[in-house]
């Protein structure tokens, strides 16, 4: 496994990809991706809702989890990028690269399980990339990108509110229903 790797910088031109998870860090790696110009980007989630914000930011498909898992999908990835930090999705992430694909870890949580079977890594021989622990130029890198506009932060805006509403914005973001990724707040 290496850690700390960009996982832009492992997309190239014509790759078939998927990010597992359309939350911020998700919807963010989309973008980046999108920039390498895949021919296809396909974004892993659970909620339909979550499918226009992925369009916006480049993907070409929306998924559920268990139509990932299922054919014609699995093994089907040259890079896979796991954002969702839920139990099973770096499982479901190693599950659809190909043999010999690429797979960013960099979801998950820092509690609960995420088993990995070490022949399901071996096997299909898989390159594991990591985040954490990622290096400080990492930092530097994604100013850049959102200087170069491959990251527009504006994409994941769901709701804007006045100020004063602040205690729904939380309500909103710790609603599992709600569509609600990133919202802004004006004075």
């Amino acid at each position: 496994m290496r850690r700390g790797d960009v996982p832009a910088r492992r997309c190239r031109s014509g790759e078939r990809v998927a990010v597992v998870g359309a939350g911020t860090l998700g919807l963010l790696a989309t973008q980046l991706l999108a920039a390498g110009g895949p021919a296809e980007l396909v974004a892993v989630d659970p909620r339909a809702s979550r499918g226009e914000l992925a369009a916006r930011c480049g993907a070409t498909t929306l998924i559920t989890p268990d139509e990932a898992a299922a054919t014609p999908w699995a093994r089907h990835f040259d890079v896979v990028v796991e954002a969702a930090g839920a139990p099973g999705s770096a499982a479901l992430a190693c599950g659809l690269a190909r043999r010999g694909g690429r797979v960013v870890l960099a979801g998950l949580a820092a509690d609960g399980d995420h088993p990995l079977r070490a022949l399901d890594l071996v096997l299909p021989q898989l390159t594991v990339h990591t985040v954490f622990g990622a290096p400080s130029r990492a930092w530097s890198h994604a100013v850049r990108a959102f200087a170069a506009g491959h990251l527009d932060p504006a994409a994941l805006v769901t709701h804007e509110l006045p100020l004063d509403d602040v205690g729904a914005a939380f309500r909103l973001l710790d609603d599992a229903a709600s569509a609600a990724v990133k919202i802004l707040l004006r004075p």
